[in-house]
């Protein structure tokens, strides 16, 4: 069994992406081809903003937005510390101190609730994380961020496709960035990533940002980085984009049913051996990045599932601020308690749009064996 089956999705789009691949092969615009506008347009029009930025990957993305917000040395931008090192090591990277805010237990996002007491003078944006495949609570984000006239930056690379209250993830913030990562659920076949904002202003600081702060051919006002998107990664996302609606839907119906397969499975089992399946917020979907669910004994759990053939993983088993990097900060254990206990228990399984009703029931009979026998 894969975890995430990204041969299944190529059978379907095969002739498509190919034909898309030699179209950029036979005109040989490798670099800003033509491609990647369509793709930007597209990707804006499908989220409903005004202007998209395709670039190198998400991690530069995020490392654009706080560039184009002139975010540097000094500065800090509160974030959660449960999440993937890029959001705080692209903070630290622009010269910035990532500051952690601890997350709210159902969702694994960001509290709202805890934000505003961890504002300073040197605050200068939010970067909440969409985590997991569904939005941040936005709306209180943005009054705290409003009242205190600060930037917010969506961390939406497991969201893309999503929607928090009618709104699409990426435009819900002043700034959206994502990630094309080739398990995201619109990955390319190699990295990539793209920025989504309203703002006229912002959207021509980031697209000369990712050609090395160039406005004009070799006439450079800002620094810049190498962040663009190939021509061919372009035109794989556009083949991919075709089928997109319908695989977002496709996750909505898996994990819908995963939940009602676990919620069965587990019935009448010893609370101290009980899975629990991922919370949506009321208006939110969820792209399901990664069905993620928390177990007892999490180890012999993964041990367990192995042994009968179904991969797991673990989003994530340290958090930031108990990272090595980020030591200085001087946040050890308890510093953000949710976080932590999140960390221990979290296990990730099989999903993608392809996996069967069949695969999923091997899935849940697995973690309930498993779990009886830690």
């Amino acid at each position: 069994m894969n975890f995430i089956d990204l041969k299944a999705q190529y059978e379907r789009i095969r002739e498509p992406v190919n034909a898309r691949i030699q179209n950029v092969l036979e005109h040989g615009q490798y670099v800003l081809g033509p491609e990647t506008l369509e793709l930007e347009q597209r990707l804006a029009q499908f989220v409903g903003a005004k202007h998209c930025i395709a670039a190198s990957s998400g991690s530069d993305t995020l490392l654009i937005a706080l560039m184009a917000l002139d975010i540097g040395a000094g500065d800090e931008v509160i974030t959660s510390p449960f999440t993937f090192i890029a959001t705080g090591e692209m903070i630290a990277l622009a010269g910035a101190k990532p500051v952690f805010v601890d997350i709210d237990r159902q969702t694994y996002n960001i509290d709202p609730a805890l934000i505003e007491r961890a504002i300073t003078p040197r605050t200068k944006a939010i970067m909440p994380v969409s985590l997991y495949g569904q939005c941040a609570d936005f709306d209180p984000i943005n009054a705290i961020a409003e009242k205190h006239n600060l930037a917010v930056i969506e961390d939406a690379a497991q969201s893309f496709g999503a929607y928090y209250k009618g709104r699409a993830s990426c435009a819900v913030s002043q700034i959206g960035s994502t990630s094309f990562f080739p398990s995201k659920p619109l990955g390319c076949y190699g990295d990539g990533g793209a920025l989504f904002t309203d703002d006229d202003a912002l959207a021509k600081l980031m697209k000369e940002i990712r050609v090395h702060g160039q406005d004009r051919r070799y006439h450079h006002p800002r620094l810049g980085i190498n962040g663009r998107l190939d021509t061919l990664q372009a035109a794989i996302l556009l083949s991919k984009l075709d089928i997109f609606a319908d695989e977002v839907e496709a996750r909505a119906r898996i994990g819908a049913r995963y939940a009602e397969m676990i919620d069965a499975a587990f019935g009448g089992v010893d609370a101290s051996l009980q899975v629990t399946a991922p919370t949506l917020a009321p208006e939110c979907t969820s792209v399901y990045a990664q069905y993620t669910v928390e177990v007892p004994n999490r180890a012999k759990v993964e041990e367990g599932m192995k042994a009968r053939g179904v991969p797991t993983a673990v989003h994530y088993p340290v958090p930031l601020h108990l990272q090595p990097v980020f030591a200085d900060l001087g946040q050890g254990e308890g510093a953000f308690p949710k976080s932590e206990a999140a960390s221990r228990r979290v296990m990730s399984l099989p999903m993608h749009p392809y996996l069967t009703e069949a695969q999923q029931a091997t899935v849940v009979k697995a973690l309930k064996e498993s779990v009886l026998a830690s």
